[in-house]
């Protein structure tokens, strides 16, 4: 039986290539071209480029806007009257004030200023004989000294006021009577109408003569001669 022929151990052993280098392990750098090199040089020849400006620093953040709230005065306002509760008992306590004063106020009634009723006139002496003196006519009255119907020489004070609708007659020397400026009604020196619309003579006030002498004039008591009361001890001072 014929062997197995082995391929391998026929063959010759490669021969080395004379014009090859020897292998060293370390690998060859490629030589540097005008190609490779020049890129290289046009980049160490160009300038550096200019380094970014710094952005511009943030303002600083402005603080929080501190939060609107109701100050005190209008949370008591809001809790006064904020809700009906509270409107119904403010105005019930405000009724209830309102009423109090008022029965308070009823206690203390009006006191209107009256001027006196009584004057003092001074003395008899002071006085002529059918002589008018209106000293005393902003106090509503006249005093007059003059003879009665009776030839009596007595002191009287007569009413301002005149008996036709209210006015002020004024005295007229001359003609020595009474005007009203009116309607015209006219009165003796007595007070005795005698002209024109007013119905009924001038009234009398009280009057006194006190343990001085002095004249005491009291308005609040009135004599109308129409109905006789002319004839009252108090209507005059006899002398």
């Amino acid at each position: 039986m014929a062997e197995p022929s082995n391929p391998g151990a026929d063959s010759p052993a490669p021969q080395p290539d004379p014009a090859a280098p020897p292998e060293t392990g370390i690998t060859a750098k490629p030589p540097t071209t005008a190609v490779t090199a020049a890129p290289s040089a046009a980049a160490a020849a160009a300038p550096p480029k200019p380094a970014a400006a710094a952005p511009p620093p943030k303002p600083a953040a402005k603080p929080a806007a501190k939060a609107a709230g109701p100050t005190r005065r209008i949370f008591l306002i809001s809790s006064l009257f904020g809700s009906w509760f509270a409107t119904a008992w403010t105005t019930f306590t405000l009724s209830m004030i309102a009423m109090t004063l008022g029965t308070v106020r009823f206690l203390f009634p009006n006191v209107l200023s009256e001027p006196p009723s009584v004057y003092k006139a001074g003395g008899v002496s002071d006085y002529e004989e059918n002589k008018v003196d209106d000293k005393y006519k902003e106090f509503g009255f006249w005093v007059i000294r003059s003879k009665d119907d009776r030839n009596r020489d007595i002191i009287y004070a007569l009413s301002t006021v005149c008996t036709h609708l209210g006015c002020n007659p004024n005295w007229l020397e001359a003609d020595k009577k009474f005007k009203c400026p009116c309607h015209g009604s006219g009165f003796r020196v007595s007070g005795v109408n005698f002209e024109g619309p007013a119905p009924r003579p001038l009234e009398r006030h009280a009057i006194r003569r006190t343990d001085d002498g002095q004249i005491v004039v009291d308005k609040s008591r009135k004599f109308q001669k129409e109905i006789g009361q002319w004839d009252d001890p108090d209507s005059y001072i006899l002398l």
